[in-house]
Formats: C-alpha cells, sequence, structure tokens
C-alpha cells in the first residue's frame, strides 16, 4: 500500500483543516518544504500537496510554496487544488509535480478528463472524488453535487482514469478514522487505484485499510500530531509488499 503525507497550503503555510472548513485551521508550520524534507527524511517515496487557497479560487495561489517543496525534495509529488485546465496541469507538470488532481470540473465537466488522459497520460492525472453522505462535493467543498462517488468513479474508468483520490469530508481532519467500507467498495466496483484519504488516525486504521486491499492511504494530522510514525508505517505497508 502506497503512503502519501500530506502537505495543505494556506497563506504559504502548512495547515490542516477539520471537515474541509477554511474557518477551521491549524498551523503546523510556516515552511510547507522543510515538512516536505521530514516526511522524506522518514522514509517517505511520495507526497500528496494540496493547494487549499487554489481549491477555492480555481487556480494556482500557493505557487511559490509549491515550487520550493519541488526543488526541496526528489520524491514523486501529487497535486490538488484549484487545476482546472489543460495549461495549469501542463504547467504543474512542468514544475516538477508528477500528477495533477483534477476534483471540481470532473464533475462539472467529464469529458474534460477523458481529454486529458488522452493528451497527458492515465499516470499523470487524478481524479479527486471528494464525499459527503456519498455524494461528490466540488468547489473547495462548499458546494455537494447530484452525483455519487461510486458513479462518478465507474464514468472516470470509462474515461482511462488509474487514480482516484477518495476523501471522506465528514472524517477529513477529524482522527475517526477512515471511511474502509466506502473506499473498499469503490476499490472493489472499479479494481482502480483508489487512495483513501480522511480520517486516519493510528497504525491500526492503516492496518484496515492494508487488509481489505485498499492500493494508497493519505496521513495528514495522523503525522503532523505524532499518532503515527511515518517511518514504521514505511517499513510495514509499503516495504511488505516488496
Amino acid at each position: 500500500m502506497q503512503l502519501y503525507p500530506a502537505i495543505d497550503m494556506k497563506g504559504g503555510k502548512c495547515v490542516r483543516l477539520c471537515q474541509g472548513l477554511f474557518d477551521n485551521v491549524t498551523v503546523y508550520s510556516d515552511t510547507p518544504a522543510d515538512m516536505a524534507r521530514l516526511w522524506v527524511s522518514q522514509g517517505a517515496t511520495w507526497l500528496h500537496i494540496v493547494d487549499l487557497d487554489g481549491a477555492l479560487a480555481g487556480h494556482s495561489v500557493n505557487e511559490k510554496a509549491i515550487r520550493d517543496i519541488v526543488q526541496a525534495v526528489s520524491v514523486p509529488i501529487e497535486l490538488g487544488g484549484g487545476i482546472r485546465s489543460a495549461e495549469a496541469i501542463a504547467y504543474m507538470l512542468e514544475l516538477g509535480i508528477h500528477r495533477c488532481i483534477i476534483g471540481t470540473r470532473a464533475v462539472q465537466q467529464p469529458e474534460f478528463i477523458r481529454d486529458l488522459v488522452r493528451q497527458f497520460g492515465a499516470e499523470y492525472i487524478v481524479v479527486g472524488v471528494d464525499a459527503k453522505d456519498g455524494m461528490v462535493a466540488v468547489e473547495g467543498w462548499e458546494r455537494v453535487s447530484s452525483i455519487s462517488a461510486l458513479d462518478l468513479c465507474c464514468q472516470m474508468k470509462e474515461y482511462g482514469v488509474a487514480h482516484i483520490v477518495y476523501t471522506d469530508i465528514s472524517r477529513d481532519g477529524m482522527l475517526s478514522g477512515p471511511n474502509v467500507e466506502a473506499t473498499k467498495l469503490l476499490t472493489k466496483q472499479t479494481g482502480l487505484d483508489v487512495i483513501a484519504s480522511g480520517g486516519v488516525s493510528c497504525m491500526d486504521d492503516l492496518q484496515r485499510l492494508y487488509d481489505e486491499g485498499i492500493r494508497g492511504a493519505i496521513i495528514g494530522k495522523a503525522l503532523y500530531e505524532n499518532r503515527v510514525d511515518l517511518s514504521q508505517a514505511v517499513a510495514r505497508f509499503e516495504q511488505a509488499r516488496q
């Protein structure tokens, strides 16, 4: 199972939100690049970074912090938040980002994802499926759509998508445990690389995901509050598959 330490950026700082609420913010570092170096020093083989301001604005806002992270580490990075055009993806890939996560436009204009996969390749495009009560939320989680997470994932598979980041918004930043059943359902129904996001609080949570055959997990607040030792998690869940 691939592990993805999370670095969420707001105002150029490394923060965590609770349930996606922008007025419920904890700042963990003024320098996101320092956090990237820390996680890599503890064994991280991927990073998951999010431009929270970009998610609301609809375009990249924390570009300097993104650049600094890319320059600070050599592991591959996936980036989400405000990436809503082919031009933005091309720019970020040129900058050194390995995968770009598209959320809002996947719901509003699904054919756009099909075109992106054809243009860039499935390895470079990730669809972010953020759900409240099983329904997909968009625009920085500010609005809930009328499409279910499962229906969206099935449609994305038809369009050639290989990677999904699935976030249960109600659990994000809450340390309440990931939604294992929903993530398992998406994985089994689609066969896609579904990466669980939201709620991981301890090694037991990661073990449950691992045991259910889920292929990836994003770890945020649990790392920042020392509830999960990244080096131990990498040894148990990444190296065990080798």
